[in-house]
């Protein structure tokens, strides 16, 4: 095993032995601070289990100076560590109610403008008498390019468990900012040198020379560590304990706030300019079609049903039939091909510049999932092209025996693409939205060959871990295709396996707010990378996930873990605010891409960009998404709430479980989103309508009182679990 010199000289501090500073428990592990030859440590060790060392504060030259402050009542110690750097603060806070958590957040006040050329990883496994080259484990995951700063890994020899490392990348802003950094693959490491690597300017001839600023206090490191005593074992009672120390992880942190968006006014705009914009539509055969962007791309069926599922569920909500939906279905029967029995990607008249005969794997089914829903709602059409597109589905998912290339020919099979990088995987969640279509397809004919292709299509994805996620939405409804075989089987196998989904769905969120460049007009906290490696949110599967999830939690009951319903939750809650950003009148004109890949922006049209970058990039470089446009309506339908007879409308920021009408003017309400977390509760005038008198009460008869109140709204923050009492 190769290490560094950081290594071999740790192991000869531990076995010279450090000045002892502190002692405390977490647990049945023992917590040692203490001071090495340039840095303070804390050496956390589980009795003949071996153990772990965490560098605290890097000081460079020795001779630092330690003083014990006096610790505020949620702290276990403060201590002030002076050297020749400046001014290292560090404070340790500790939980043992749950899982055994250790927080260790440490600031830095430089004595001078301080360059950081280079700064050492943090968290170094110990083997039997403190020896890092003996500790034997394995590294689960870790962080991918922005998203969160995140290692997962367990040490089986000595056993002494595992461990979820946290790096709350939001508090090292200052850090990122004044030396012009970013943390892209920060977390991480090889074993044994494990943790946060701070970023540092690319060094040359002529390196960067942005400090530090002198007499500046800057968070250098804020990682909160979670223990579990278990160690190796099969992937879902992994991707269980990872849920369960990520949801740990989460609940110390400090959460940003959110914004009420008008996604009703944003619905409204985005359908005017959806019927009216000449740069939204094309006709062909007579017929109508969206275009993927503005004024550009050749329509193509996942954007067409991605819309016309978005307004079937907005005409619902509004209970008034729109116009363009029917004219948008009425072109689907030129994507539908009669000899091959399937839905085309193109129409039949694509420009030379494309290959109508390519289609990426879950373009096949991500249009069915829409019929499907379609289909299910009672409509005619829909149904037919979706059973009549089931036999070559199946077909091509035995062709590939369930792992799906990246593209191929729609003809023959051919393969045109067959894997994202050099590990040889395709579209490795394909799977999960094949599995998701096919319950639908039961549901429609009650033939129980449908269900076999769903357990035989998410059976054949065990093994993948942390590697299952290829593109975040199809993540998201894998998840879902899981829980609702659970249900349907009671095999507890599906539940377990929903698990390994949204293990690998969060390990590509980023659970961190960044304020870098332009970044800093917008908000990125809980965002999903839209593919395993790509380096931005965007749009379409951020909605698409959120759709998934209500379904998924629709699905659920009390058996469901606690931290995936936790994590489930905030993520759908913060999609309603980050999601507004995505639209390009919502930002400053000066972060807008100049150079975009499809189409052109236009700050006048309510359809949203497609990409936010978490370090600041130009928003908006591959272009302005029409195929997103769906969003507004689905987050309009599901996060308001008309009341019969009422003069205004309920917004809520979680999916309701309950709501029943107690009186002609009275109603209770009811979320399960996750203890000691908030939720947005806000009473929405109509229209034309005068504001009702209105009183708010918990189940147990307190007042809630109002956080914001205007002419045409009334604001409240409500626990996220629970009922609530409206009267007026």
């Amino acid at each position: 095993m190769a290490v560094s010199g950081a290594v071999l000289a740790l192991r000869e501090e531990l076995a010279a032995g450090m000045r002892l500073i502190a002692l405390f428990d977490i647990g049945i592990r023992r917590v040692t601070i203490a001071l090495g030859s340039d840095a303070v440590w804390a050496i956390i060790r589980r009795p003949d289990l071996g153990g772990l060392a965490v560098r605290l504060a890097h000081c460079p030259g020795g001779g630092a100076k330690i003083r014990k402050r006096r610790k505020r009542s949620d702290e276990q110690l403060r201590i002030e560590v002076s050297s020749a750097i400046g001014l290292h603060e560090i404070v340790l806070r500790i939980d043992t109610l749950g899982l055994g958590l250790l927080r260790a957040t440490v600031t830095l006040t430089p004595n001078a403008p301080l360059l950081v050329p280079f700064h050492p990883r943090d968290v170094y496994p110990l083997g039997l008498n403190d020896d890092p080259l003996t500790a034997h484990g394995q590294v689960e995951a870790a962080q991918r390019g922005l998203n969160s700063g995140i290692t997962f890994f367990h040490i089986d020899e000595p056993a002494f468990g595992s461990v979820l490392y946290f790096q709350n990348l939001t508090a090292l802003n200052t850090y990122f900012t004044a030396t012009k950094t970013k943390p892209d693959a920060a977390v991480g490491g090889e074993w044994p040198e494990l943790g946060y690597l701070p970023p540092t300017p690319p060094q040359s001839g002529t390196p960067p020379t942005d400090p530090i600023p002198a007499d500046a206090t800057v968070t250098m490191s804020d990682a909160i560590l979670v223990f579990h005593d278990d160690t190796a074992c099969d992937e879902q009672d992994m991707a269980r304990r990872f849920l369960q120390m990520l949801g740990t992880a989460y609940r110390q942190l400090e959460p940003p706030p959110t914004d009420y968006r008008d996604w009703v006014w944003r619905a409204e705009k985005t359908l005017d300019d959806l019927q009216n914009a000449p740069e939204a539509t094309i006709r062909h055969y007579g017929h109508t079609y969206i275009h993927p962007y503005t004024d550009a791309e050749y329509p193509d069926v996942m954007v067409q049903m991605s819309l016309i599922a978005a307004l079937r569920d907005y005409a619902a909500w509004t209970r008034q039939p729109v116009a363009l939906e029917d004219e948008l279905k009425g072109g689907l029967v030129k994507f539908h091909d009669t000899n091959l029995k399937t839905m085309r990607r193109y129409l039949p008249n694509v420009g030379k510049d494309k290959d109508k005969l390519a289609v990426d794997s879950w373009y096949l089914y991500h249009p069915l999932l829409n019929l499907g829903r379609l289909a299910i709602d009672g409509d005619a059409r829909a149904k037919r092209f979706f059973l009549d597109s089931l036999d070559y589905a199946i077909e091509a998912a035995h062709h590939f025996k369930y792992a799906w290339p990246i593209q191929f020919k729609v003809d023959s099979f051919d393969v045109i693409v067959e894997a994202r990088n050099d590990d040889g995987l395709g579209q490795t969640d394909v799977g999960g939205i094949y599995a998701y279509v096919m319950l639908q397809a039961y549901e429609l004919t009650d033939d129980p060959s449908f269900l076999d292709e769903a357990r035989a299509a998410i059976d054949a994805a065990r093994g993948m871990r942390f590697e299952l996620n290829y593109q975040a939405n199809l993540t998201a409804w894998g998840a879902s295709a899981c829980l609702r075989l659970w249900r349907i089987t009671n095999r507890e196998y599906y539940m377990r396996q929903s698990y390994v989904y949204l293990a690998s769905f969060f390990h590509n969120c980023e659970i961190w707010e960044s304020e870098i460049a332009n970044a800093r007009h917008y908000r990125n906290f809980l965002g999903a990378t839209c593919l395993h490696d790509a380096p931005y949110m965007a749009i379409y599967e951020c909605f698409d996930s959120f759709s998934a999830f209500e379904g998924y939690l629709k699905d659920s009951g009390p058996d469901l873990d606690p931290a995936a319903r936790l994590l489930i939750s905030e993520y759908c809650k913060y999609a309603l605010d980050r999601a507004w950003f995505y639209y390009p009148d919502a930002l400053p004109a000066e972060v807008l891409a100049t150079e975009i890949r499809n189409g052109h922006i236009d700050r006048t049209l309510s359809f949203p960009l497609e990409d936010l970058y978490a370090d600041g990039q130009p928003a908006g470089q591959v272009g302005q998404e029409i195929y997103g446009a769906g969003a507004a309506f689905v987050f309009a339908s599901r996060s308001f709430h008309a009341v019969e007879g009422a003069p205004f409308r309920i917004f809520c920021d979680h999916f309701p479980v309950t709501s029943e009408r107690t009186s002609e003017r009275s109603l209770s309400f009811g979320i399960d989103g996750g203890t000691a977390r908030s939720s947005s509760f806000s009473i929405v005038r109509l229209p034309g309508k005068r504001f009702a008198r209105v009183t708010l009460r918990t189940a147990g008869g307190e007042t809630i009182r109002p956080r914001h109140r205007s002419a045409d709204r009334i604001d409240f923050v409500i626990p996220a679990s629970g009922q609530v009492m409206l009267a007026w």
